[in-house]
């Protein structure tokens, strides 16, 4: 049985949850029978979340998904006032996401991905990655970055005409291995596992995006955790921080 964590106690002043979540757990169920994630857990706890009209029916006060296979932390309003309020915030680019990962540096991984256009293997301690986005592959299980000079096909894939970027900093470097933590504001599905195999240094594990695992009998953790959020608090106006320590750097 699968369990969530929740990491702070909300209140009248703080009317949300932060969740945390174990890898191979979704977030949200994909129907309304769906009890097997961790949203509904959420909702045994606190049932007022089902009051929230979100953008799907289903997700009530969902502020934001994580993939399945990630482990870490996500927002859940438990009231419309604060939900509205922080969708709005997402929309400003004032809901930031912070993600960690152990990657591993693979020469040409996106070349040997198809689907990935060119992107110069080249990078700094901090750099920045900005795409549009297609979804891609059988029942778009996957998704690819797009732009402006991608062939018409791609570009007439495109989900949605928003450029999306991943900020990376290089914490550490051990051998092949770089321990990275992105930030982002609002983003599309995979965005961050995409882009860093975009970049040739796909997530430890990633069965989507690390040509090794994708190609490999042997199950390895896909070691890339949700690890971070920060907002503007509604009542005092101050930034508002909460995080997730995965320990991903002992690993």
């Amino acid at each position: 049985m699968h369990k969530i964590e929740i990491l702070n106690q909300p209140s009248s002043e703080n009317p949300f949850i932060i969740v945390k979540k174990e890898s191979g757990f979704p977030c949200a169920p994909i129907n309304f029978d769906d009890k097997e994630n961790a949203l509904s857990e959420a909702i045994k706890i606190f049932p007022e979340i089902q009051n929230v009209s979100g953008k799907k029916r289903i997700e009530f006060g969902l502020v934001h998904r994580i993939d399945t296979i990630t482990e870490g932390i996500f927002m859940i309003a438990l009231n419309q006032d604060f939900y509205d309020y922080i969708q709005n915030q997402q929309k400003e680019g004032k809901f930031i996401k912070f993600y960690d990962a152990k990657s591993k540096f693979i020469e040409n991984n996106s070349e040997k991905i198809e689907g990935f256009p060119f992107c110069e293997q080249n990078f700094s301690e901090n750099f920045i990655i900005s795409s549009y986005f297609r979804n891609f592959g059988e029942k778009s299980k996957e998704v690819r970055p797009v732009l402006e000079n991608s062939g018409k096909f791609a570009l007439k894939k495109v989900g949605k005409q928003k450029l999306y970027s991943t900020e990376v900093k290089i914490l550490s470097k051990k051998k092949d291995f770089y321990y990275v933590r992105c930030k982002i504001s609002e983003g599309y599905r995979h965005q961050v596992r995409c882009h860093l195999a975009w970049k040739n240094i796909p997530v430890n594990g990633d069965f989507l995006y690390n040509f090794e695992s994708r190609n490999s009998k042997n199950l390895e953790k896909t070691l890339f955790f949700a690890s971070g959020i920060e907002f503007i608090h509604p009542k005092t106006g101050k930034k508002v921080q909460f995080t997730y320590d995965s320990k991903f750097l002992n690993l």
